[in-house]
């Protein structure tokens, strides 16, 4: 009986509540005192909690701690040495200094999430270069766990625990559908007790990395004022239904403070995917920065070339500074986020056609996008 009662909207509790009254007045020996009472007391429980207690409930058991260790190596000169010479200048010309060797261990710690039989997601920068992870979960128990990928480009990591379950398991929401002004709730398990929540909303959708100062990252980000606190970067931000929409992974410090930001969870799904199966994501990339141009008077917004990378792909085809993108394949380009999707979906070893405009002429351009990593070694 309670089942059917957790089943029914809000809107028809009054009416399916004396429904079961009048049942227990036609038939006073189908329930006990005791029975009546213990049902009251659920439903009474059950509508008093609050939209945040059902979300944590729902997917609060799968947020984890990261416990990590790394071991840091520093070089130091010998007391007696003379000279201070630049590492890199030792390493081209084979100089051999008289230095100390010293070494640490460094521990840090992050949140994570369990998204299917024993897997985790995390923020690449909580387990990069770790040789050693614990992972915890709410319940007490800690495992071990073993990093099957990661991208620092978007900053997630893949953990697999090294043990036998079961396992408790995330909700996955879908973070196309998350408007501004929905509700986000912030999880992380920090030092392996209980879940630590923040509250807040969604206060943008797609916000540049660019625009806040961060350039060695890739991705378009989820903004909230829910505050991301020390130790939860890694953890689930929440849908006010208990999915996870995001994953929580930095915030903003000084002037602007208390702005958190997450990975949106359709993104992260992709990536996780080619780390499962490719232990590594490739990042089409053509080599130029993108700038965003607003006309006061018209209010429209025109994404010009800003730098070519040299031997880049785009500075063997031609492109210069300041030609003005307006067309990648059959996508119009309407801000610079745009013709990093499109070349994205183009993919790498295939020419993508883009339509320019250069001093008030019309042209096409040609060119093969490349993986990130390929195009470091061009320089």
């Amino acid at each position: 009986m309670f089942y059917l009662i957790k089943q029914i909207s809000k809107g028809n509790q009054l009416l399916c509540i004396s429904v079961i009254l009048l049942g227990l007045s036609l038939h006073p020996k189908s329930f006990s005192s005791t029975n009546k009472k213990r049902v009251d007391n659920l439903f009474i429980a059950n509508i008093s909690k609050s939209f945040i207690t059902k979300a944590i409930e729902k997917s609060g058991p799968a947020v984890v701690t990261i416990d990590t260790q790394r071991l840091i190596r520093s070089n130091k000169f010998s007391r007696n040495s003379k000279i201070l010479i630049d590492p890199y200048f030792e390493r081209f010309f084979g100089l051999t200094i008289p230095y100390e060797s010293q070494e640490r261990i460094e521990q840090g710690q992050g949140s994570g999430v369990i998204i299917d039989n024993g897997i985790v997601i995390t923020n690449a920068h909580v387990v990069n270069q770790s040789q050693k992870l614990i992972v915890g979960l709410q319940d007490g128990r800690k495992f071990s766990g073993k990093v099957l990928g990661q991208d620092m480009l978007t900053d997630l990591a893949i953990i697999k625990l090294q043990g036998n379950g079961p396992w408790p398991k995330a909700s996955l929401g879908n973070s196309d559908e998350i408007k501004v002004g929905d509700w986000a709730i912030a999880v992380g398990n920090p030092y392996g007790l209980e879940n630590t929540v923040t509250l807040g909303i969604i206060s943008n959708l797609n916000r540049n990395v660019a625009q806040l100062g961060i350039y060695d990252k890739k991705i378009d980000l989820i903004q909230t004022d829910a505050a991301i606190n020390p130790g939860n970067s890694g953890g689930p931000l929440l849908n006010q239904i208990g999915e996870v929409i995001g994953i929580n992974t930095l915030i903003r410090s000084g002037p602007g403070a208390g702005l958190s930001f997450a990975i949106p969870i359709n993104k992260v799904k992709t990536i996780i995917d080619e780390l499962l199966a490719n232990g590594k994501v490739i990042h089409p990339m053509i080599g130029i920065s993108l700038i965003n141009e607003t006309s006061l008077e018209t209010n429209n917004t025109k994404v010009k070339v800003g730098y070519v990378v040299p031997k880049s792909p785009a500075a063997n085809s031609g492109f210069l500074v300041n030609d003005i993108i307006l067309k990648v394949e059959k996508s119009y380009i309407y801000k610079s986020s745009d013709v990093v999707d499109a070349i994205t979906k183009n993919g790498v070893n295939k020419f993508a056609n883009i339509l320019i405009e250069r001093n008030n002429r019309l042209i096409n351009i040609n060119v093969k996008p490349i993986d990130i990593r390929d195009l470091s070694k061009n320089k």
